[in-house]
């Protein structure tokens, strides 16, 4: 059984402020060495995160002859991969979903990215921990509820099947204080992002996968072949991939098309069966909530409930599009207890339990809320996906098959859904992005956005 102590009583020092959930279970990790030299590549990759491995995999497995090298500026799941709240989720933001071919579309592009992690995961026997036994979006409004409903009678006629769930049915499956109604899609799940990608190195580097970590990208310069300057030295490729999402900017690329803000996370220590029958939490991966800022929630296998967002002070954006968050996670203090009293809110019972960890995470935001997969340049040879505003577990995992059928120039499949080569824009530059997004904020407790 969990300690009966208030999370609010919890010591500092009883909180691993240094890293996450996802992180502080797994082995000991050492990086590969930073790159020393000047080298020569086919295709280098900027970013060690869900999308930068994920097309090296992609790309070296239907490509075995290709020199492929990532170039990660810390370690691999430094970033948002590692630093999320592990929903494994379909669909893709930004979207209208009223045409039943589309819809359809998208819903398949995300379910099969789902089953690709998974299969991926058992295919190398890799140790990840995951589960999948679906996730909820919880109503909290009755009016929402029966159109939630209504909605998920109208997908099981487009060959969709999810299933809704009336408050007294939620009630013996998730015990959510306020829900008027869920809507289950059981193919979704949970994924521990840290374990997939370091789990995922040594396949690249048995397959001729060249990775670098400490080696930050500083520059860029485009041509038929393309110079990138790192500290130690510079790759000459004659392709890259943009696998940086919220960082993007730092390279002089969607400056206005994608701006970082910082996400914070919190997760209680291990309860057991007991315990989560308690709090009210059945079988069941996880949840979000039906409000603009999002309030989601998983638990993983071993038994740590995982928290985030709720409200406006769960997310960051700081002047100049800043990607690192000032200071230790005792400098977000207020916004974790934000998500605390959220998360009481909701589960009632989770005022006797500890937090264990806290972290914030770097996610790519679009005004449209829709991420973009293509390639640009003269010469047609940068490649990019980013902008997933949220759901990135499944479609940053999604986009190095997208990328890699775009290199090989088999990409049909892809050309029809709305990511494809979407343009990103309308973020206005600074000191009006800073002051329009707080102002807009704190005048409507919502994230500013517009229709795509």
């Amino acid at each position: 059984m969990a300690q009966a102590a208030l999370v609010g009583t919890s010591a500092p020092s009883q909180i691993d402020a240094a890293r996450t959930v996802w992180s502080a279970a797994g082995p000991p990790y050492e990086p590969v060495p930073p790159l020393r030299g000047d080298v020569v590549a086919d295709v280098a990759i900027i970013g060690g995160g869900f999308t930068g491995v994920s097309t090296a995999y992609h790309l070296i497995r239907r490509f075995p002859g290709l020199r492929v090298m990532v170039l990660e500026a810390r370690h691999l799941a430094n970033g948002a991969s590692g630093r999320n709240g592990g929903m494994m989720l379909n669909w893709i933001n930004g979207v209208s979903y009223r045409d039943p071919e589309l819809t359809r579309r998208v819903y398949e592009a995300t379910r099969d990215g789902i089953d690709d992690i998974v299969a991926l995961i058992q295919e190398h026997g890799l140790p990840v921990r995951h589960r999948r036994d679906g996730c909820m979006e919880v109503l909290t409004d009755t009016r929402r509820a029966e159109a939630a409903h209504a909605r998920v009678e109208q997908l099981a006629t487009w060959g969709i099947s999810l299933q809704y769930l009336d408050s007294a049915t939620l009630a013996r499956r998730l015990g959510v204080r306020g829900a008027a109604g869920a809507v289950l899609d059981a193919t979704e799940g949970q994924l521990n992002g840290v374990d997939l990608l370091r789990g995922l190195r040594a396949v690249l580097l048995a397959r001729g996968v060249v990775v670098h970590e400490d080696t930050p990208v500083l520059r860029v310069r485009e041509g038929r072949t393309i110079e990138l300057t790192t500290p130690g030295g510079v790759v000459r490729a004659a392709a890259i991939v943009l696998a940086t999402n919220g960082y993007t900017p730092r390279l002089g690329y969607f400056r206005s098309g994608v701006f970082p803000l910082h996400s914070h996370v919190i997760a209680t220590e291990p309860l057991d069966a007991e315990a989560r029958a308690a709090l009210g939490w059945g079988q069941v991966a996880g949840f979000s909530d039906d409000q603009d800022r999002i309030a989601y929630a998983s638990m993983t296998p071993a038994g740590e409930l995982v928290f985030g967002g709720g409200s406006n002070a769960a997310y960051a954006y700081l002047y100049g599009g800043r990607t690192s968050y000032p200071g230790t996670p005792d400098s977000a203090g207020p916004a974790f207890e934000a998500i605390r009293r959220r998360m009481t809110g909701y589960f009632p019972g989770a005022e006797r339990l500890r937090l264990a960890h806290r972290w914030t995470g770097t996610l790519g935001i679009t005004m449209s809320r829709l991420c973009s997969m293509g390639v640009r340049g003269e010469h047609r040879n940068v490649y990019y996906a980013l902008g997933y505003s949220g759901h990135g577990v499944t479609l940053a995992n999604l986009a190095g098959r997208v990328l890699c059928d775009i290199y090989a120039g088999d990409d049909a499949r892809w050309r029809q859904l709305p990511f494809y080569m979407y343009p990103l824009g309308g973020i206005p530059p600074e000191p009006f992005r800073w002051l329009g997004y707080h102002v807009y904020t704190k005048l409507t407790g919502r994230s500013p956005r517009k229709v795509a």
